[in-house]
């Protein structure tokens, strides 16, 4: 029910009443969704699956590849394990807030915001940030619900270190076998190090690394049928990981996963699809979002020219990286970056009105442009911003393209 057959029920429902209640016998009632998230992943589990269920979708940042996904939440804290050393956040902050300051511009326009995560990583060496001092204030305990209180930490005072790069450096590599094999992808530069996040112990005076609760809950409860969502990281190893990816994979392939790459039912159907992820998402990696675009797009169109291929997916699915923005959400480390905050009414029009997105309707929430309006680029294309930063194009560029491109030479099967 949760993977997919409670979205369906609830549609064919819904749609039934609708037009019962309205007297639509011979009136045509037009049906969307829009999630973000595992609401998200629930769009694609319809797309997927009924090629008549809905006449478009807005997925933003899903969480398909499920158990990919969810195992991906404990790699942080693993690297953390595995190198010997849990940084304390502040160090790790210090390290995001750097990169952002180089990476900027690197779009052709300083503004706080990073738009070009593919440059950044092809151009930003993490070890400039060695030695580079840092300073958090302390923090006291609060309520944070029905009889729980969050923790006091202390002031957190010292210089970015060696160790601490190379954290960093590793989560971002992205997850990899003892053979040195593609397992998974993760996060872009200059999204925060939400999984990496040591929690403060105050009698040992130390940041010690701890499981993400959501990749905790999935193996304990998902994976070992366990009433518990304890999990330790002591002799968990990278190949540990890529075997509860595994396990996951096969469990729920038909439910959870929601990966299957031919929607030629949805796409004959007449059906559209608005897809878009934030470009510094700390939960779910951007990349993830393009992996399986991309697997479509070779999928259903396999003996197109990469420009033809993605000019025939681009008439009913498009895919939009949102510059600077976080999970599901503009990014407090770049308040300038925009949000699409009419994603449904651009989608309906697209659908009802056959008005193209060609980029995606966008409004700057918070920081120095509040309130002006933004356009954000279609995947492949990417922002570049020209007569000093006054003029935005969309353009092509294959290096950029290349650094999104992954393959998972650890599984034997194709990974969509």
């Amino acid at each position: 029910m949760f993977g997919y057959q409670a979205i369906h029920e609830l549609s064919a429902l819904g749609k039934d009443f609708t037009k019962n209640f309205f007297n639509m016998s011979d009136s045509k009632l037009y049906s969307y969704c829009q999630g973000c998230s595992e609401g998200g992943r629930d769009g694609w589990s319809q797309i997927q699956r009924f090629d008549d269920e809905w006449d478009g979708a807005v997925t933003g940042a899903p969480a398909f590849r499920f158990s990919q996904q969810q195992v991906q939440h404990l790699y942080s804290g693993v690297v953390e394990k595995t190198l010997d050393y849990a940084p304390p956040p502040c160090e790790l902050e210090k390290i995001v807030n750097e990169t952002i300051n180089f990476c900027d511009p690197l779009d052709g326009k300083t503004d706080g915001v990073v738009a070009r995560t593919d440059l950044c990583k092809l151009e930003f060496n993490t070890s400039s940030t060695i030695g580079m001092s840092y300073y958090c204030a302390a923090s006291f305990g609060s309520m944070m619900g029905p009889g729980g209180l969050s923790a006091s930490t202390p002031a957190q005072n010292g210089t970015v270190t060696a160790k601490g790069v190379a954290v960093a450096d590793e989560i971002i590599n992205g997850l990899h076998d003892s053979h040195g094999r593609r397992v998974y992808l993760s996060y872009q530069p200059a999204a925060s190090f939400v999984d990496a996040q040591t929690v403060y112990n105050a009698s040992t005076n130390s940041w010690p690394a701890t499981a993400s609760g959501i990749g905790a809950e999935f193996v304990t409860r998902y994976l070992h049928l366990l009433n518990s969502s304890a999990l330790s990281l002591d002799n968990v190893t990278y190949d540990s990981l890529r075997d509860w990816i595994y396990e996951g994979w096969q469990m729920y392939e038909d439910s959870l996963q929601t990966t299957w790459p031919d929607l030629t039912p949805f796409q004959t159907a007449g059906g559209k699809i608005l897809h878009y992820h934030g470009e510094s998402d700390n939960s779910i990696p951007t990349a993830s979002s393009v992996h399986y675009y991309e697997s479509v797009r070779r999928t259903m169109y396999p003996h197109l020219s990469y420009n033809a291929s993605n000019a025939a997916l681009g008439e009913w699915y498009r895919l939009f990286l949102i510059p600077g923005a976080a999970h599901c959400s503009v990014d407090p480390l770049q308040p300038n970056g925009p949000w699409p905050q009419t994603n449904l009414e651009v989608l309906i029009n697209w659908v009802e009105k056959d008005v193209v997105p060609t980029t995606l309707n966008a409004t700057h929430l918070a920081g120095d442009n509040v309130g002006e309006n933004a356009q954000i680029c279609a995947w492949p294309l990417r922002p570049f911003w020209t007569d000093n930063g006054t003029t935005m194009e969309c353009r092509y560029d294959q290096r950029s393209i290349d650094t999104w491109m992954f393959h998972f030479d650890s599984f034997k099967l194709p990974v969509y």
